[in-house]
């Protein structure tokens, strides 16, 4: 099947937005680790290093596959982190755990889609 560039680079980007969004939803508005509050801001962290990537990067497609597994892993690295340091209150460890890993799978999904998008983009190496 013959999909062009252009389709990988709009659904990874679709799919990043669209993730950042749920991810400000999930962590403002319902809260992550535990009921909202403080901990739940350590998920700007995560938006931050895809931005920046993204800037630094100049939007390309083979640096926004790195940008956005990058994020992937922040946000997991954030989940364990409020773990280990305790912040996750009455609310289930493994709770704050999964909904960390959901949202870095949605992350390494765009990550994917832009790494085929730069597979098939002309003078990519």
């Amino acid at each position: 099947m013959l999909v062009k560039t252009s389709t990988y680079y709009s659904s990874a980007a679709a799919l990043a937005v669209a993730t950042a969004l749920f991810l400000v939803l999930g962590a403002g508005a319902l809260g992550i680790i535990g009921s909202g509050g403080r901990a739940d801001l350590w998920y700007a962290a995560a938006l931050a290093v895809g931005l920046l990537g993204a800037l630094l990067t100049r939007f390309r497609a083979r640096g926004m596959a790195l940008s956005m597994a990058a994020t992937a892993a922040v946000t997991v690295l954030i989940g364990i982190g409020a773990v280990t340091a305790g912040l996750h209150g009455d609310g289930s460890a493994f709770d704050v755990i999964m909904i960390s890993t959901m949202y870095a799978a949605l992350f390494a999904a765009s990550a994917w889609l832009f790494d085929r998008a730069a597979e098939r983009s002309p003078g990519s190496a």
